[in-house]
């Protein structure tokens, strides 16, 4: 029985450690997809795809797993037709959620991701219903540390519009055409890049209370689980 038990909860801990590597596998595959969109398939001529195949092959994700994410964005799937389709909506406390789509089946998304809105104390929205309230914007986290100065300076040299600092990251925004030339300024000066990408990001953000601010976070969490989603944007603070 003791040996039992002892397999039972090896299991168990590698179910769990298999889990968290999916996980990370799949904001890897992610990455990718979004780079690939946003700047083409070609990592010589599109530095976030660079950064993102790295990122992936650092978690030791498949050579395989990186092509199929690259050809899945670039429409390059034999017998397969993704189309990219937007989501709005309202989620608990009235924080409006942006969800962002590659899909081959629309009828089939809309239902998983109406259902996790209404599931989690949300509301699917019509479109334009809250896309007001965001701005698309180059994106690039680094780590803090030493030359971070250095870094940001690069930064603004190429094209940054605006720098928040926090505890432990640094976030760069700029216009979705200078992404490119700040993110290679970034890599130049040697920061750390812990996320690169054009996104969407809120113009006007809410205060929420603690327990609606994690239902906030366990609906941003269903929609991710699901293979369709690529992003999910919030203007929750």
């Amino acid at each position: 029985m003791a040996g039992h038990n002892k397999w039972s909860k090896v299991k168990h801990i590698k179910a769990k450690e298999d889990a968290k590597k999916g996980k990370i596998f799949t904001k890897a595959v992610r990455d990718i997809m979004t780079a690939v969109r946003d700047g083409g398939p070609n990592p010589d001529t599109n530095p976030a795809l660079r950064l993102a195949i790295e990122r992936a092959k650092a978690v030791s994700m498949p050579q395989e797993n990186i092509k199929r994410a690259i050809d899945k964005a670039s429409g390059n799937l034999p017998g397969v037709k993704y189309e990219e389709v937007v989501y709005e909506g309202y989620g608990p406390g009235g924080v409006a959620i942006m969800v962002e789509c590659l899909t081959d089946n629309k009828n089939r998304t809309v239902a998983t991701v109406r259902h996790a809105f209404s599931k989690h104390g949300g509301s699917l929205g019509t479109s334009g219903s809250v896309a007001w309230m965001f701005e698309k914007k180059g994106v690039v986290t680094i780590e803090r540390g030493p030359g971070e100065e250095e870094i940001l300076e690069a930064a603004l040299d190429a094209g940054a519009s605006d720098i928040l600092e926090f505890d432990e990251v640094i976030v760069i925004e700029s216009d979705p055409q200078e992404f490119s030339k700040v993110l290679e300024a970034v890599e130049r000066a040697g920061g750390k890049i812990l996320e690169s990408n054009v996104g969407l990001v809120a113009s006007n953000e809410i205060d929420v209370d603690d327990e609606t601010a994690q239902k906030v976070e366990r609906l941003i969490e269903v929609l991710e689980e699901n293979d369709d989603v690529q992003n999910v944007y919030h203007n929750m603070k």
